[in-house]
């Protein structure tokens, strides 16, 4: 061998970075019937942000692409169905609105899942990019069914 090529140190062990591209982004299917809000909640939220992955960083956007259904049979644990409120603000003074869990329930469940998802994603710029991902619907029947191969749910 060379007396060049001998003395040359060579780093093996290189750190590789995850990117965005050429990723093909997995499709995830969970079924919220009779599980409580906050237990599926984070489980969407680690799979939007790709957390099970080897090869996840914070700062890149490697998650999965995320298919919720039946938010209408959600479960809330203890009293919170009748004590938790949502809270919205019109701006205008005295524009506090309060929804209860199970108004909104009734009106619209697919929020809850929304809301409890928003809030457990960290608030930096890749927070609106995940959330894009999510989507939430009220019963069985999506759109998305050519995603999946077999019954994939989780």
């Amino acid at each position: 061998m060379p007396v060049a090529l001998k003395n040359k140190k060579v780093n093996h062990n290189k750190t590789t970075r995850p990117t965005t591209i050429g990723l093909n982004r997995k499709w995830s299917k969970f079924d919220a019937s009779q599980k409580p809000v906050g237990r599926i909640a984070t489980e969407i939220a680690q799979a939007l942000m790709g957390k099970y992955q080897a090869s996840w960083s914070n700062d890149v956007d490697t998650g999965d692409c995320i298919v919720v259904i039946n938010t209408d049979k959600l479960v809330f644990t203890g009293r919170k169905l009748d004590q938790k409120a949502y809270y919205r603000h019109s701006l205008y003074l005295g524009g506090q609105t309060k929804t209860l869990a199970k108004q909104q329930m009734e009106k619209d469940s697919t929020f809850i899942i929304k809301q409890a998802v928003s809030r457990m994603l960290p608030k930096n710029k890749l927070r609106a990019v995940r959330l894009a991902r999510l989507h939430i619907f009220s019963d069985f029947k999506h759109p998305f069914e050519d995603k999946f191969k077999t019954s994939e749910i989780a």
